[in-house]
């Protein structure tokens, strides 16, 4: 499988033959270009977004620059299909700073998300600062099923074909970074920190997603280090470095109706150091309707002052009560709930 999916990847990454070269245009664009100050006072949402419209809306290969600098933005959605774009690449080299006035998501609102894009690269060694401690009081998912859920900080949906490598995340309000109906997501050298106190602070979370590659990973955080929701299949976690945290988690499956089966799930070559868990399987008990996790190998997995190296959880229930609210309470939250 791993072979087969890489391959895979090098023909959708690579560029063609000399002639396919020669036939391409290639395109710059510069957030400084659009008005972004860089001072990590000034809103530069605006800036963002005038940049991104232009590259999404040109032809050939495209490259959306963030130089170096502070870049302080609220909730962004860079969303496509850029039509006539044969590859576009973020170079991200700046620190993005997050909004702390939860005022400005509205209810649905994430931080940045991608959306709809083919042939999506995102790189640069630039870091995503979600501003989290301020926002971690408010909080009360832990505790409360019926929550008001926090913005994740970076989110791809129904993308195909995207590679994120060397960008950092840190102190997400909720999950770091969140996959939701993608295709072909190749993630190597990602670099993901919050603190272990830090509530619903996943690292990665995938759901609905086919064709998903992580690997030489660093993650800390105060939750799961990744997160393997429903409906996914084909998923390779190799090289990751997680802790602390509460491991690497297989669910929470079952909680909804419809929600599809876990499949070809592989993690390898991976340490897991002072987490709550290592490698989980956790499903809600009632569940409303039926799904399997099947065909998954753990191989070659070093755990270090891990309370529980193993578990299955078949009653998994983080609150006083937990009866199946069924499909309302899935319209509700979304993914954002496991």
């Amino acid at each position: 499988m791993k072979l087969l999916f890489l391959l895979s990847l090098v023909c959708c990454y690579s560029i063609g033959n000399a002639e396919t070269q020669k036939s391409l245009s290639y395109w710059n664009f510069n957030v400084l270009d659009y008005g972004a100050r860089a001072n990590g006072i000034t809103d530069d949402s605006k800036a963002f977004m005038a940049a991104w419209k232009a590259a999404c809306a040109a032809v050939g290969v495209v490259k959306l620059h963030i130089p170096a600098g502070t870049y302080l933005i609220g909730p962004t959605k860079f969303a496509g299909p850029c039509k006539n774009v044969h590859s576009l690449t973020v170079n991200m080299k700046g620190y993005l700073k997050a909004t702390t006035d939860l005022s400005q998501y509205v209810t649905g609102d994430d931080w940045v998300e991608f959306a709809w894009v083919d042939m999506l690269i995102l790189t640069g060694g630039g870091t995503f600062d979600g501003q989290g401690a301020v926002s971690w009081p408010y909080n009360k998912c832990p505790t409360n099923k019926h929550c008001k859920v926090l913005p994740t900080s970076v989110k791809f949906v129904a993308t195909s074909n995207t590679l994120v490598q060397n960008i950092k995340s840190l102190n997400s309000k909720f999950f770091h970074i969140a996959l939701v109906g993608c295709k072909n997501f190749w993630g190597k050298n990602i670099q993901i920190t919050a603190p272990s106190n830090s509530p619903n602070t996943d690292g990665i979370h995938i759901e609905r997603s086919t064709g998903v590659t992580i690997y030489n990973s660093v993650i800390g955080t105060g939750d799961d280090c990744i997160s393997i929701g429903h409906s996914n299949s084909e998923v390779l976690l190799s090289g990751i470095s997680c802790g602390p945290g509460h491991g690497i988690s297989i669910g929470s499956l079952g909680r909804y109706h419809n929600e599809g089966d876990v499949r070809g799930l592989v993690i390898k070559d991976s340490t897991l150091a002072g987490t709550s868990n290592g490698v989980r399987i956790k499903t809600w008990e009632n569940s409303p309707g039926t799904s399997k996790a099947v065909n998954m190998t753990f191989e070659n997995i070093v755990m270090n002052s891990v309370a529980n190296p193993i578990i299955i959880d078949q009653m998994y229930c983080p609150y006083s009560s937990c009866a199946s609210d069924g499909l309302e309470e899935m319209v509700r939250c979304g993914f954002s709930c496991e």
